[in-house]
Formats: C-alpha cells, structure tokens, sequence
C-alpha cells in the first residue's frame, strides 16, 4: 500500500514526472501583525519566500500575485453580516462588544490593523489558486498564506477569519466533480468538515491531535451525514506521534481514499504545527517526514493545492514549506541554508532538517491498527457508490459562476522585484 499512487494505474512512475506548478506571493503579507505574543505570525511568509528565493526555486515556478477576494468572493461561504464586520472592524474603534462575540472576534482571533485586507490577500491566493488549477494552467497551486481552515460561516476561530480552503474548493466544483481534501495540521479541520458534511462531492479526510486539544472535533466517528456519510474521514492521534506511526496510516489510508473517492482534484493543508518542536503542537514529525505526506499526494499525478496552515516555531515553519516546495517541484533542497536576510533564525546548525526530540510516542501499534481498520471498512462502504451521480452542488452553498471579466487579474509578478507586475495572459 505505500507505494506512492500504485492503486491507481494511470499514474505509475508519476512521481517522478516533472510537474508545472504555480506560486501565489503577495510581498505585504509579512506585514499584518496579530499583536504582541499572539503565536500566529504572518512574518513567517515571508521567512518561507526568503528561503525560496535564495534556494533558487522561485525559477522552477510561474510566481503569481493574487488579486485581494472582495465581498462576493467571500460571501460565497461567509454570512453577509459577518463580511461586513470584518470589513469594519477596525482596532482603533471597537465600538459593538455585541459583535465582537457574536463572530467570536476576541483573545484568539482579535482585530488587528488592516485585518479584512489580511483576509482578502489570503483568501484571493487560495481562489487563485483553484482557478489556475481550473484552467489547467498548473498541476500544482501554492499558497502557504493559505490554510486557515478553522474560521466557520458566521464567525472566526482558532487564528483564522476567513475560511479560505473552502472558497477555493468551491470554486474547483465549479470544473471538477469531486474534490479531496487531506488536512496534516496537528488541529482538526473543522471548518473545512463542517462546510462540506452533508455532501459527497467533497471528501474530507482530517489526521490530528484528539483528546482536550482544539477545536475538540474530530471523533473518528464522525463520518459525515446524508449525502455526505463515509465522505468524511477522521484520523484521531495521540502526542508524540513520529514519521513511521504517521506514515503507518498516512499511506495506506490516503491510497484507499484515492482509489474509492477518485477525485479530480486534491487540496492538501499542510499545516506545520503537527512538526516536533511546534510552540503550540504536541507531534514529532520531521521535516521530511511531514514532506513525505506531499510527496504522496503528488505522486498521484492528480491537481492539487498546497497550502499553509498552522505553525507557531516559525524558523520551523519556514523550512517545512521551503522543503515542500521543493517536493511540488521534484527538487531535493541542501540541508544547509544558504546565507539571506534571515540566516539568524536558524542558529545554530543553520539546516533545513533538525533533530526530532526523544518524546514519548503514545500511539501504540494497536491503537494505530485500530484506527487503520476502522477507517477502510468505513471507506469500503463507498466502494459500491457509482462514478457520477454526485450532488448537483454542496448543501446551502451558492456556486454560481464567477464573472468570467474578472478571472484574468492575477499578476505575475518578475522573481526580483515585486514592483515589476504585468497581467497573467
């Protein structure tokens, strides 16, 4: 079973096909600031740019910079009120607390300066994304200021305000007739699950933290309801869990699901808090093993999306996404980082791969075989499901067409220079 793609016959030896992949960069993300001590830190972007930029990798992809979503790119998904605070809010002038709680907009996800534009560069990154996806202009989409997959339609959480993974899936449905979504952060993705719970277009498949952990969701009884149950998967772990216990059920898993769901389209969250050492996570996985989660998905010769996520040791952070473009792009990066503005970071061996620690892993081999075997009888359920009598569209979810004027306002922006941008053609 872990052969990279093997279950599907159309993609023997893809792994090593060389990829066209597309990079979504805005160069003020490093800019918005969450305030003093929160753990998210939008620098870490630009931390991960840096590194791309002197590797050399920016040369092996078309670098995009995304055009901000608006109002009716977000109101896809999102309740019109709550555009409209977030649009309004403001941190010099919190005049309504009633709002503040309502959307849930506090300690963990305050307002900061120049937040709805925040939301727009990430989410329009994430859109971009799946349209350039959509047009078959690349195999491969970048956006690691992507990923916040915690924000619900009515409200923030957990660091995240708009739910860019679900804008972007749905416009994938909008060419695709099923859609995958593989989600590696050490937190359960909520949000992302409860959007797409009573459809079988998309299947959500979720491997995180469980047990008094946020967001508290993620049972692996949890498999969806109506149309959608057996289409969402969830992969309940415990701390200290290492490359080998996660591969043990990565790879058998993902194979099973690709070989029953057959999606047309893969989007896979790759959060980085799941990484050994994390400020905020409680996993040991490397660098190259968290990569080899993308490296398997890849090899599967399907569309994906690569985005961020979590991740809150942020010299961590950018050496994981670093070392993940680089798979996206069939690249092994050198251990050794090369000399740039922020070399101090990664003091004092200055290496993309750092030692995991010695932490207990308290995920026992039956407990791993337990997971594993409740999962495929769940996904052999699905095995009998015929190929295209799919839902028309998602439950509750609008997706009309965007106005095709509108699609070609990506820039590209030239590899040294984020001020020399000409239209995409």
């Amino acid at each position: 079973m872990d052969g990279g793609g093997n279950s599907l016959p159309s993609v023997a030896g893809a792994a090593a096909t060389k990829r066209r992949v597309c990079y979504f960069y805005d160069s003020e993300v490093g800019n918005y600031y969450y305030g003093q001590g929160h753990p998210m830190k939008p620098h870490r972007i630009r931390m991960t740019h840096a590194l791309l930029e002197r590797y050399g990798l920016l040369g092996g992809m078309r670098v995009l910079r995304p055009s901000p979503a608006d109002d009716r790119i977000l109101r896809r998904f999102h309740a019109d009120d709550y555009v409209a605070f977030l649009r309004s809010a403001n941190p010099e002038a919190l005049s309504d607390p009633g709002a503040l709680r309502r959307f849930n907009v506090c300690d963990d996800c305050p307002v900061f300066d120049r937040l709805y534009e925040f939301c727009q560069v990430y989410a329009g990154a994430s859109v971009g994304a799946a349209k350039e996806l959509n047009r078959g202009h690349a195999d491969i989409a970048i956006n690691w200021s992507g990923g916040l997959h915690h924000a619900k339609r009515c409200e923030a959480s957990g660091f995240c305000y708009v739910n860019d993974i679900v804008l972007a899936i749905l416009t994938l449905l909008e060419h695709h007739d099923r859609v995958l979504y593989v989600d590696i952060d050490i937190h359960h993705g909520d949000g992302v699950e409860e959007a797409f719970y009573t459809t079988d277009r998309v299947m959500t498949v979720s491997f995180h933290k469980f047990g008094d952990y946020f967001p508290g969701t993620g049972d692996i009884r949890d498999i969806g309801y109506g149309k959608g149950k057996y289409y969402a998967l969830n992969v309940p772990l415990d701390d200290g869990i290492d490359d080998e216990s996660y591969h043990y059920l990565f790879k058998p898993i993902m194979a099973k699901v690709m070989e029953v769901f057959r999606p047309d389209a893969v989007v896979l969250q790759c959060g980085a808090d799941s990484l050994s050492g994390d400020r905020l996570g409680c996993f040991n996985l490397s660098v190259r093993g968290h990569g080899e989660c993308v490296r398997y998905m890849r090899s599967f010769n399907v569309p994906l999306m690569l985005l961020g996520g979590g991740g809150y040791t942020i010299r961590n952070v950018a050496r994981c996404w670093c070392y993940e473009t680089g798979v996206a792009l069939g690249v092994e990066v050198e251990d050794k980082v090369p000399d740039h503005e922020y070399i101090g970071y990664f003091a004092p061996d200055y290496n993309i791969h750092v030692a995991t620690s010695n932490m207990e892993n308290k995920n026992s081999r039956k407990s791993l075989d337990d997971i594993k075997v409740k999962l495929l009888e769940y996904l052999s359920k699905l095995q009998h499901v015929p190929g295209v009598q799919f839902q028309e569209r998602p439950t509750d979810m609008d997706l009309e067409e965007e106005n095709e004027d509108q699609e070609d306002t990506n820039e590209k922006n030239d590899h040294n220079s984020d001020r020399d941008e000409r239209p995409e053609s």
